[in-house]
């Protein structure tokens, strides 16, 4: 039996003076799922983790953990831990005392936190160290230091701010598979908070994909990647072409979208009204080059950049009114026939590939 909480956003709202940080946000996060809130700064993420966690105040709305409203418990009171982006340790003690800390705040007896403490740092890996104190610790191990010093509490929910950002790149790739791994040998509920699409599809059950205090997706990272909900969620999470323009035709078979000066495009029916603005997605892999395209599935474009990528080859190319349209393509693919900047290109896609993007509410 996990102690996992389910945790419920409902309506929530943060406003500070006149600006309004979050919109009415709902959201159900499944128990002893991860869930990774993601977007770019300033979104409301941070926000939103914090109203979970009780460091901020909520406007309007309940936050529910399990069956129980804990709106306006305070932090300590909720069965959640955070840990910061800071880490936030303390230098003058080591690491016993550091992991124990809340512990002694609670009023349990010396002998009884230092060895639930020393439980902690086994559990982290970091036994070895338990006299060091925290300056003598490289960034990673740090780390697990504040993450032992959050579970000591035993939490439903452990909520992550932004936990990785300050670790470099290979340290932040073994602590992402660390963290995973804990999480599902724990059993609790992760909350983490990032702005790395890399990061989230890493070690996600559910993304939540936020834009300036809204949500706009949240879904498992295949339905987030294969089906974006939005023009947004496709441009932040990378790898896909967005057309955006207006609907010239719309009928049971099929939605026609014009770009402004430039070209029409096919879509599958939409249900969007002629004349209504649209987008449409296509992924940057399953687009082909060279190929002659069926009659709105792709456009003659000049090539204005091209990347090599070890393994693949990026093609940036523009035309028939889109200012940025790229194609990947594998090494092999590409340098079979190899074509130069400046050069004129058809690039093509099949009608199984268009994906019809949703308008943000």
């Amino acid at each position: 039996m996990t102690k996992a909480a389910e945790i419920e956003i409902a309506s929530v709202t943060k406003v500070y003076g006149s600006t309004t940080a979050v919109h009415a946000i709902s959201l159900k996060i499944p128990a002893g799922s991860y869930c990774c809130l993601l977007g770019p700064s300033g979104c409301g993420k941070t926000t939103t983790l914090r109203m979970i966690a009780g460091h901020e105040i909520i406007t309007s709305g309940d936050v529910l953990l399990g069956n129980k409203n804990v709106t306006d418990l305070a932090p300590a009171a909720r069965g959640t831990a955070m840990m910061f982006q800071s880490y936030a340790l303390f230098p003058h003690l080591d690491l016993i005392d550091n992991v124990a800390f809340s512990l002694k705040m609670k009023g349990i007896d010396k002998e009884t936190r230092r060895a639930k403490a020393l439980e902690m740092l086994k559990l982290m890996q970091l036994e070895p160290y338990a006299n060091r104190r925290p300056a003598q610790l490289s960034g990673g191990q740090q780390q697990r230091v504040a993450l032992a010093r959050a579970l000591i509490t035993d939490p439903e929910a452990l909520l992550l701010d932004e936990p990785l950002s300050a670790l470099d790149p290979f340290l932040k790739i073994r602590m992402r598979a660390e963290l995973k791994k804990l999480q599902t040998s724990l059993g609790i509920t992760f909350v983490h908070v990032t702005h790395s699409q890399e990061e989230a599809m890493a070690l996600a059950d559910i993304i939540v994909v936020m834009n300036d205090g809204r949500i706009e997706q949240a879904a498992p990272p295949r339905t987030v990647f294969e089906r974006p909900a939005t023009a947004f969620v496709a441009r932040f999470m990378g790898d896909h072409n967005v057309i955006s323009g207006r609907v010239t035709t719309s009928n049971m078979m099929e939605t026609i979208l014009s770009v402004p000066s430039g070209g029409s495009f096919w879509a599958p029916s939409s249900g969007t009204p002629e004349g209504d603005p649209a987008d449409i997605a296509i992924r940057t892999d399953r687009v082909k080059i060279g190929e002659v395209a069926q009659t709105g599935l792709g456009f003659t474009g000049t090539i204005s950049n091209i990347e090599y990528r070890g393994s693949s080859v990026k093609l940036v190319a523009t035309g028939a009114g889109i200012e940025e349209f790229t194609a990947i393509l594998s090494d092999t693919m590409f340098f079979a026939t190899p074509v130069k900047v400046g050069e004129a290109i058809q690039l093509s896609w099949a009608p199984e590939d268009v994906i019809v993007l949703g308008r943000p509410h």
